[in-house]
């Protein structure tokens, strides 16, 4: 890698590349991406950002945020994509940027599937899922969603002291619980702590692949683990945590006072 920046956009051409690297990302036609120039221009012009981040003179990286409602204090990651090993220096800018203008909190939606999106919003940054969210933006045709229900699970991240992920004690703790679910791989697929403060939920190693190679079994994973976490939010609890071997923890609400 050469020199890495990261600034916020404010030309055409800039926002033309930002929506071409978000196309090949999500792997459209480059005249059809998740968010047109235009889109990108207007949600400047209004007062959000978007940020792109530059290894030496290649686009490497991009994310939109918007602000919320004024009361909020808040903001919302409309979209955000990075190379390998450079998103965590994209949220940092993009919270450097949301902070600066008053915001104190930040969310955003993730795949609940993709275990290492997860693994990022919770060890690295420290966000924690506070909504489930059931087949959020109904079909899509990209090359990465195409064929699946589109949940989502909603994380928030508090700009001013994120929290800390889990530590390994939990696997300890989780293989010790009794099995709840059964996946569709004929594993266990959740665990519930005797004590009741802890849920622990388990997704394919790379829903991706899986949904390309069968989609059908793909679809069976949402739907085992959208049961699992709709009852779990229901019950209380939110997500807090994801182990390299691809368990949720989710932990019930008083517990992470």
């Amino acid at each position: 890698m050469t020199s890495l920046s990261i600034r916020t956009v404010h030309d055409v051409a800039g926002f033309a590349a930002v929506a071409d690297y978000f196309s090949d990302v999500w792997q459209t036609p480059r005249t059809a991406p998740p968010l047109l120039p235009e889109t990108l221009h207007s949600i400047a012009h209004a007062g959000g950002a978007v940020h792109a981040a530059y290894d030496g003179e290649r686009l490497a990286g991009g994310c939109v945020a918007v602000f919320g409602p004024p009361a909020s204090k808040s903001t919302y990651s409309v979209l955000a994509a990075a190379d390998r090993g450079l998103g965590a220096r994209v949220k940092q800018a993009q919270r450097a940027w949301a902070v600066e203008f008053g915001a104190r909190t930040m969310r955003w939606t993730f795949d609940p599937l993709v275990g290492r999106n997860a693994r990022f919003n919770f060890v690295k940054l420290g966000a924690e899922g506070t909504e489930y969210l059931v087949d959020f933006y109904g079909p899509m045709a990209d090359g990465v969603n195409d064929g699946d229900e589109t949940d989502r699970l909603a994380v928030t991240w508090d700009l001013l002291a994120p929290g800390q992920s889990y530590g390994a004690g939990d696997t300890v703790s989780r293989e010790a619980a009794p099995a709840t679910h059964t996946a569709p791989d004929g594993g266990p697929l959740a665990r519930r702590d005797p004590a009741d403060r802890y849920v622990w939920c388990r997704v394919p190693d790379d829903i991706v692949a899986l949904r390309a190679a069968d989609p059908e079994l793909a679809l069976a994973w949402r739907r085992a683990v959208r049961e699992v976490f709709t009852k779990a939010f229901a019950d209380g609890f939110v997500a807090t945590g994801m182990s390299r071997d691809g368990w949720y923890t989710l932990t019930r609400r008083e517990a992470t006072a």
